[in-house]
């Protein structure tokens, strides 16, 4: 027959799409079943024979031979008349078995089924990708960087497939170049239209735990689990690890000599702090490894509240709290606990220094915002203040040596007045 660039893009289709041979016949004969009964009304009576490999099609009509006079239906049925043009000795009852031209259908018709085929192989395409991705959620994911834009990274695979990395799934200190390869986990596959999205993601949890997997052996092969992460992404990060042999030491296992063996995933993460601590079901234990570097005194745990009291000695607490508040913040969400710092002779309105003023009197000389951040090291009052040095005070807050200079100088008119 006709071959038409219908029947020219079958081999195509299949090459290209990389669509196994049964589906495509699937696929084509689906196409060309809904054009026969737009045609005809039916298309039960038509047998349609597919090779793609060769892109070529037949369609044949069968029809039960009728009196002349007795033609009702003019696509089951034909004339005797008819038939006998096709074969001479023809006779009423037997069946007619016809080809159909494409050609037959009308050019209309041709190109709505080329324009129909397309869109079922987009379709299958998309079906599968979706399902592909499904599968892997959860999982790392390699793909090179395509395009930059200010909202979101397009990233391609080997199969050129579209992944879409969202800016808020980057490590604040990510910056890609088109041709980059990049990691990542697959996120989510979602379905925008009829084309799925993949997103991906270098800020989850579930990224720095697949990293654990993929570069420390023990961890991969199950003498190692992670029992839970919490990160802070490209600032800070702890995770809790654990070992059923006593033979084996976990943190010991995931650091390294000398890091080695984490170097690696802090790099991946845009030198992302990662503290690696030995869980315990003994809560108590728990929050004092969390709260490391930090030597904690006494914890008092509230079980109704899932809240703890964390009593330090007053050098402890800017160690405990961390730089703008992270430490205090992971411990918590790692422990599951609200955690509370209390300075060692706080408790009952006892202080270690009766005359300290807290810093928050001092709201008229001194912005909210930068009493705030000495807060979030544990100094809220003038005396704790006082005692640091200033070079460290620069280190630990993000505050400009001349702010903290004026902040000392109205502490110290208060105290030498």
């Amino acid at each position: 027959m006709e071959n038409l660039a219908l029947i020219d893009s079958f081999s195509e289709f299949k090459d290209d799409k990389l669509i196994d041979r049964v589906t495509l016949m699937a696929i084509l004969e689906d196409v060309f079943r809904n054009a026969l009964k737009k045609k005809y009304g039916s298309d039960d009576n038509f047998d349609i024979i597919i090779n793609p490999d060769k892109g070529d099609m037949e369609i044949w009509r069968r029809r039960v031979i009728v009196a002349d006079e007795d033609l009702d239906f003019e696509n089951e049925e034909i004339t005797l008349t008819e038939a006998r043009k096709i074969e001479a000795d023809f006779e009423i009852g037997e069946e007619v078995s016809e080809e159909v031209k494409l050609i037959d259908l009308g050019r209309r018709a041709i190109l709505a089924l080329r324009q129909n085929l397309i869109s079922k192989i987009h379709e299958h395409d998309n079906t599968n990708l979706y399902k592909q991705f499904k599968d892997i959620i959860g999982d790392i994911y390699t793909a090179e960087v395509h395009h930059v834009r200010p909202r979101v990274v397009i990233l391609v695979d080997d199969e050129g497939n579209e992944i879409v990395l969202p800016k808020e799934k980057q490590i604040p200190s990510d910056f890609f170049r088109k041709g980059d390869n990049v990691r990542g986990i697959i996120e989510s596959v979602e379905l925008k239209g009829n084309k799925p999205q993949i997103i991906m993601s270098r800020t989850s949890e579930k990224f720095l735990e697949k990293l654990f997997e993929q570069e420390i052996p023990e961890v991969f092969d199950g003498l190692i689990m992670v029992k839970n992460v919490v990160r802070i992404p490209g600032e800070k990060a702890k995770v809790a690890v654990d070992s059923y042999d006593d033979r084996i030491d976990p943190v010991g296992a995931c650091v390294g000599m000398k890091g080695s063996r984490i170097h690696g995933i802090v790099r991946e993460l845009g030198n992302e702090n990662i503290d690696v601590i030995n869980y315990t079901s003994n809560i108590q234990l728990f929050i004092t490894r969390a709260l490391s570097p930090a030597k904690v005194s006494s914890i008092k745990i509230n079980e109704e509240t899932k809240r703890a009291e964390v009593f330090l000695k007053l050098e402890e607490v800017s160690k405990a709290i961390g730089r703008g508040g992270h430490n205090i913040k992971l411990a918590g969400l790692l422990t599951g606990y609200e955690l509370d710092v209390i300075r060692e002779g706080d408790i009952a309105g006892a202080t270690a220094d009766d005359d300290d003023v807290e810093l928050t009197e001092f709201s008229d000389e001194i912005e909210d915002w930068v009493i705030e951040e000495f807060a979030k090291i544990g100094l809220d009052t003038a005396k704790s203040i006082l005692k640091q040095d200033v070079d460290d005070l620069v280190r630990r807050t993000d505050l400009e040596e001349e702010t903290i200079l004026d902040v000392i100088r109205i502490l110290k008119e208060e105290f030498d007045s």
